[in-house]
C-alpha cells in the first residue's frame, strides 16, 4: 500500500503563523523552514502500544527470517482543523541505513515515521515519564519536518 502526502491535505495556516510548538524546532541550519509552513499537523499522544514481530517465508531459498519493532501513538490533536489521529513508529537496526521520510495518509488519518533502533529507549523512556507530542508540518517548497517531543519540563 502506497502512501502519499497531497499537497492539500494539511491544515492552512494563515500567512506568516508560526506553528503551534514551533519553540521545539531545532535551528534551521539549511534554511528550509523560511517560509511559514503551509500546514501542520499537532497530535498529543494519549495512548500507545508496541509491536515486536518475526515473520519467515517459507518460499524462498535461503529462507529470510526478517524482524520488526513498530509502535502505535494514538492521541488528540491539537492544531485547529487536524485530522491526525494515529502515528505508526517503525524502527530499523542497520546502522548508516538511510531512513524513510515521514509520511501522511491522509485517507488513513495515519503518520508513518522511521526512526534508528537505537531511539526505541529514549521514546519509551518519554512515553513513560512526559507528555509527549507528535508534530508535522509541511512546507511550500516541499521541505516537510515530523518530530516526538515533550512539553517544557521543569527540572527535578
Amino acid at each position: 500500500m502506497r502512501a502519499i502526502v497531497p499537497l492539500l491535505l494539511a491544515v492552512s495556516l494563515p500567512i506568516g503563523a508560526a506553528p503551534l510548538h514551533s519553540q521545539f524546532l531545532p535551528p534551521d541550519d539549511l534554511s528550509l523552514r523560511q517560509e511559514a509552513p503551509t500546514g501542520q499537523q499537532l497530535l498529543q499522544v494519549t495512548d500507545y502500544s508496541v509491536v515486536v514481530g518475526a515473520q519467515r517465508q517459507s518460499d524462498q531459498q535461503p529462507i529470510p527470517i526478517t524482524a520488526s519493532l513498530q509502535m502505535r501513538l494514538k492521541g488528540k490533536p491539537l492544531s485547529k482543523g487536524a485530522t491526525l489521529a494515529q502515528v505508526l513508529l517503525t524502527f530499523d537496526g542497520e546502522p548508516g541505513k538511510s531512513l524513510k521520510k515521514p509520511v501522511y495518509d491522509e485517507k488513513n488519518r495515519t503518520l508513518s515515521l522511521n526512526y534508528p533502533v537505537s531511539d526505541y529507549r529514549v521514546i519509551m523512556d518519554l512515553l513513560r515519564n512526559e507528555t509527549l507530542y507528535v508534530q508535522f508540518l509541511t512546507y511550500g517548497n516541499g521541505h516537510i519536518w515530523a518530530d516526538l517531543h515533550t512539553g517544557t519540563v521543569r527540572t527535578r
